[in-house]
């Protein structure tokens, strides 16, 4: 279907039959054999298809590189587009089961087997990867998303290892159900995990490594947090660690932690959980460094002793658990039978035991508790109803050389697996039949209902069998289980051992004691019964539970509840076999409710290389994937089916009635198909929407035929499109001559119109130039009379003229050349004076020397001219305010120059007028506010006490109408003297500060008398008020008093004042003393 809507017009050509590689659908594989098959494979793989289809079941190889098969725009490639419309791939499977439970509402599940390093991870991952690139966006939604892929990270982290055949296998099964809802967008998830290998926690094959998360975080955790978790970057010092592979080339340990620690972030992880997770880890590396060493006590028991308490003790302080109760743990084992305790005590090996079983339990029951904390923030938050889609990543089956009793669960799940992806796939072939109005025929094939019962039968089956030797009392090894499967087991036809009638041991060497055989639907393997009863018991001492609850660590309390000794529960907790039987019933039910979607991964070589087949690699697991049982069973029916429109829009060509356009509907279009190509009718059925081929070769003949007929149309196309663009040309050429001959036409005669206007032109110009140059000798000929004319008059006149003057002339010769020489002189002069003028500044008094006595006059008046010129221009360069202060300056040269001796000192100083900015400071603020008019000067004076002659300090305001004195601390108006009732002002003529401001007598401010004040800005505050009274029309100018002695007005009483100079006292300053009640002397430092 063209442009993602399922309503579209059947248009696109590309088909999984198109441009085949090999064969894309192994149903149309001819002949079937399993040589053919591989053949298939090993082609597809050269050519870089790593998928192909076995109808709707996808077989994915492992390229073991990056193919640039999985960009966004192949995403949108097979977004919405039918299953078999384009080339196989892993994206048209999820988007056909998205596709279902949106549009069908019908729950789907995806299996995802295939051994270790076949790609079940990867895969898992591209179809998550697609799903969540196809659904619906929004905040919400995309949260959900990223947390449903951030889950990846953190799981492989816990439950992938480093092996023998693969970097990142997958140690665990997983199962997530993704929930969306109505309209096809996620929800949330839950995933549930199974039989993790927790066995490599303490020991790992050579060439593979532990789980990833230990390298993780020795790699890349900071030196803080190693040290909060008392742990060392180097491996070698944890036993746990195996160290041949410690490093694998690719893998970015110290990257990896970092993505998991954002990771769990996204995924709803608080910071202390990320914590409480890490202590753990580290318990556990701190666990495996616990050794023990024999002691034999009096009574000749043996019994344990932890080497070097250290490890002990720093495990110890991260999980808070007091270090005598663990160690007490390793070395005694308390046995409970009603109301019975018997204490034993452990050797090393059973020492050994209980630490390794706790550090098995310990991180097995992390895992198990991370799954459950990324369910708790996945999970879908509405509680209506969900569509469900469910990823299934399970380990494939297993034949090693040694197999134990996780190799015989793992076979035991895919047996199940096998069981109802046959009955699914015939349910599903059946389904289709019936919808189609096909006849349905009994399909034969493998049923592996009876190994499924030979193992889990409730009865007789073999882990029911483990179960009750295990539970059995007495003495219980794995030597007395295989006694009694031989015992049970000997009849069943898929059973064998040295002792069963189906070994036939005489011949079959291959058969150990030990072992037992179990001929499996892939094959047969051969289990060895060593550790068998071990780990189907999983057994952790009851001590070790209570030592471990008595924890103060949060997580451990979780994790252990079974060490609660108020809860002591004395019944033997489920075996493993037990858990994982019930686990795969739960999942099967599970997947029969949903409609199957399988994906079977194959490994190509086991060296992780790209471009290698092995082929005997790839045949085992084609075998034990049943993948030829898949194709025959396929194939049992039709092998080909196809919907009527696309088969019409395929193959319409090979009829002249339905070629090109078919009006009738699309099936009557495919009858009228076939009955033309004369396809026997027992090849083909008519089902309601499709149309059914049984045989391969029939399809393989119209797809013959198509190419035949493409071939032959190809042919037709070309030469119409040939003859076309012949004549295209040729039109296009007659018409480029037409318009190449009209625009030369045009040229030629253009060319021919500028020739004559060119000649022309050089005519008129040559007619023009002789008639110019005539007219030029004419008018030089005119000239030259009229020139000669004039010269001859102009002598004649000069003749006349010399005649009539000569007598005066000689009379006045002396008088003119006087007047020449006097205006060459001045013309000197005055060309001297401009070369040599002096600058513009009006204080220069530099003037050039007079050059002759008779110009003295002139000189004197030019330089006077001069200086009032300049200072014109000076002055016009002044701004008001400037000009205002220059007027103040200048008005106090005129009162003080020559009168007072302070005067000199205070030209340089600039009248600032505002010394207190009383309108900015905030301590003055009420002052400021009181004052009705601007303040012209502010500046703080002393007021002298007529008592003592010392000074008091006030704050003198000058306005245009009033004094104001005010105190300087508070800021409060002591005295307010409008000016009209100030008559004078006396000042000395020493350079003091000292000034009286006299009152008018009779006057409301008089009654307090005078004020005798002293200031250091005495001259800048007598021109102001002296400026103040000039300016003022209603009254009279102040009076300015400058005497060493002055009377002044104190209340009733009248003071002298008198200055006189004296030595210098007091750091050269002024003092004024009280003589008696009429005298104040004021002693003013003479200056040098």
């Amino acid at each position: 279907m063209k442009g993602g809507t399922p309503t579209a017009k059947m248009e696109v050509k590309t088909s999984l039959l198109d441009n085949m590689i090999g064969v894309g659908d192994m149903v149309l594989l001819e002949p079937l054999s399993e040589d053919s098959f591989l053949e298939n494979l090993k082609n597809r793989f050269d050519h870089n298809e790593v998928y192909t289809y076995i109808g709707s079941v996808v077989i994915s190889m492992n390229p073991y590189r990056s193919l640039p098969i999985y960009t966004p725009d192949k995403v949108e490639e097979y977004r919405n587009r039918n299953f078999y419309e384009l080339s196989p791939h892993i994206y048209a499977l999820a988007d056909e089961a998205y596709r279902s439970l949106r549009d069908q509402d019908k729950d789907q599940c995806i299996l995802i087997t295939g051994e270790s390093g076949a790609g079940k991870t990867e895969a898992s991952k591209l179809v998550m990867s697609y799903v969540a690139a196809v659904c619906g966006k929004g905040q919400e939604v995309n949260k959900v998303k990223e947390q449903l892929l951030q889950s990846n990270p953190v799981l492989e982290a816990f439950g992938n290892a480093k092996t023998v055949r693969n970097d990142n296998s997958s140690r665990f099964g997983k199962y997530m159900d993704i929930e969306f809802d109505f309209k096809g967008d996620p929800l949330g998830g839950v995933i549930s995990n199974y039989l993790l290998e927790k066995s490599r926690v303490v020991k790992q094959p050579r060439g593979e490594r532990n789980f990833h998360v230990f390298y993780q975080l020795l790699s890349g955790a900071s030196d803080d947090t190693l040290k909060k978790l008392k742990l060392h970057r180097d491996f070698s010092k944890y036993n746990y660690l195996s160290l041949d592979s410690a490093v694998v080339n690719g893998l970015d340990d110290a990257a990896n932690f970092r993505t998991v620690r954002n990771a769990m972030q996204i995924v709803g992880f608080m910071e202390d959980e990320v914590l409480s997770v890490l202590e753990l880890v580290a318990a556990v590396l701190k666990l495996g460094n616990i050794e023990f060493k024999p002691e034999s006590r009096c009574n000749g028991t043996d019994e344990s002793r932890i080497k070097d308490k250290n490890d002990l003790k720093e495990m110890c302080e991260l999980l808070g658990i007091e270090q005598s109760v663990l160690e007490r743990a390793f070395s005694y084992r308390t046995v409970e039978a009603k109301m019975e305790k018997v204490s034993t005590t452990l050797n090393v090996a059973q020492a050994y035991y209980a630490r390794d079983a706790l550090a098995k339990n310990l991180y097995s029951r992390l895992f198990s508790w991370l799954v459950s904390r990324i369910n708790e923030s996945i999970k879908a938050q509405t509680k209506t109803r969900h569509k469900v889609m469910g990823v299934l990543d399970i380990y494939g089956f297993e034949i090693f050389e040694d197999n134990s009793f996780e190799q015989f669960i793992i076979n035991y799940c895919n047996e199940k697996l096998q069981q109802i992806f046959i009955e699914l796939t015939l349910r599903e072939e059946q389904e289709e039949y019936v919808r189609e109005g096909i006849e349905w025929t009994n399909i034969e094939y493998f049923n592996n209902a009876v190994i499924c019962d030979l193992i889990e039968n409730n009865q007789n089956g073999i882990l029911a069998m483990l179960d009750e030797e295990c539970l059995r009392p007495g003495t219980v090894t794995d030597e007395t289980f295989l006694d009694k499967l031989n015992t049970i087991c000997a009849e069943h036809q898929h059973f064998e051992s040295r002792l069963s009638k189906n070994s036939k041991f005489l011949n079959d060497h291959s058969l150990p004691h030990s072992c037992f055989r179990i001929q499996h639907y892939a094959g047969k393997v051969l289990y060895r019964v060593e550790g068998f009863v071990d780990k189907n018991n999983d057994l952790l001492y009851r001590d070790l539970s209570q030592a471990m609850y008595k924890a103060n660590h949060s997580l451990i309390k979780q994790l252990f509840p079974e060490g609660n000794p108020t809860k002591v529960n004395l019944k033997r907790p489920p075996t493993a076999g037990f858990q994982f039987r019930a686990s795969v019933g739960t999942l099967m039910r599970n997947l029969q409710t949903k409609n199957p979607n399988y994906i079977r991964c194959i490994k190509p070589n086991d060296k992780k290389a790209s471009h290698i087949f092995t082929d005997s690699l790839v045949r085992h697991q084609v075998r034990y994937l049943g993948l030829m049982e898949n194709v025959r069973v396929r194939r049992a029916g039709y092998a080909f089916r196809q919907a009527y429109e696309p088969c019409l829009e395929r193959y319409k060509m090979l009829c002249k009635r339905t070629w090109p356009h078919w009006r009738g509907p699309a099936r009557e279009g495919v009858e009228v198909l076939m009955a033309d190509l004369q396809v026997p009718v027992e090849e083909f059925s008519y089902g309601r929407s499709k149309i059914f081929i049984r045989n391969p070769r029939t399809l393989f003949l119209l797809e013959e035929r198509r190419r035949q007929c493409l071939h032959d149309l190809a042919t037709l196309i070309q030469k119409i499109y040939r003859g076309w663009k012949c004549r295209s040309q040729f039109l296009l050429l007659k018409k480029s001559q037409i318009v190449v001959a009209a625009w030369y036409r045009r040229y030629a005669q253009q060319k021919k119109y500028q020739r004559i206007k060119s000649a022309t032109t050089v005519v008129q110009s040559y007619t023009r130039g002789w008639q110019a140059r005539k007219l030029l000798r004419e008018l030089k000929y005119q000239k030259r009379c009229e020139e000669a004319v004039t010269t001859i008059a102009a002598y004649w006149h000069g003749t006349q003229v010399r005649r009539e003057y000569r007598k005066f002339f000689r009379a006045n010769a002396g008088k003119k050349i006087y007047d020449f020489t006097i205006q060459r002189i001045m013309q000197k002069y005055f060309l001297g004076l401009k070369s040599t003028m002096p600058s513009m500044s009006p204080i220069d008094k530099n003037w050039p020397a007079r050059p002759y006595l008779f110009l003295d006059g002139v000189h004197t008046e030019l330089r006077r001219i001069f200086h009032l010129w300049r200072c014109k221009k000076y002055r016009s360069q002044f701004t008001e305010e400037k000009k205002a202060v220059y007027e103040e300056k200048l008005e106090a040269s005129e009162i003080f120059k020559d009168k007072k001796a302070l005067y000199p000192s205070s030209v340089s100083q600039p009248f600032k007028g505002d010394y207190l900015e009383i309108s900015k400071n905030p301590k003055y603020q009420k002052l400021s506010s009181a004052m009705d008019e601007k303040v012209l000067l502010a500046d703080v004076v002393n007021k002298i006490n007529r008592a003592n002659g010392k000074g008091t300090a006030r704050i003198f305001l000058l306005t245009k109408k009033s004094v104001v004195l005010a105190d300087q601390k508070t800021g409060q108006v002591k005295a307010s003297v409008p000016l009209p009732d100030l008559t004078s002002v006396s000042v000395s003529t020493q350079s003091d500060g000292f000034f009286a401001l006299k009152l008018k007598e009779g006057s409301a401010s008089a009654v307090k008398g005078d004020f005798l004040l002293s200031s250091e800005h005495l001259i800048e505050i007598i021109t102001k008020l002296h400026r103040i009274g000039a300016t003022a029309a209603d009254r009279e100018q102040l009076n300015i008093d400058i005497s060493d002695e002055f009377l002044v007005q104190f209340k009733q009483d009248k003071v002298c004042v008198k200055f006189i100079q004296g030595a210098p006292k007091n750091g050269n300053s002024v003092s004024c003393k009280r003589k008696n009640n009429r005298l104040l002397e004021v002693s003013v430092p003479t200056t040098a």
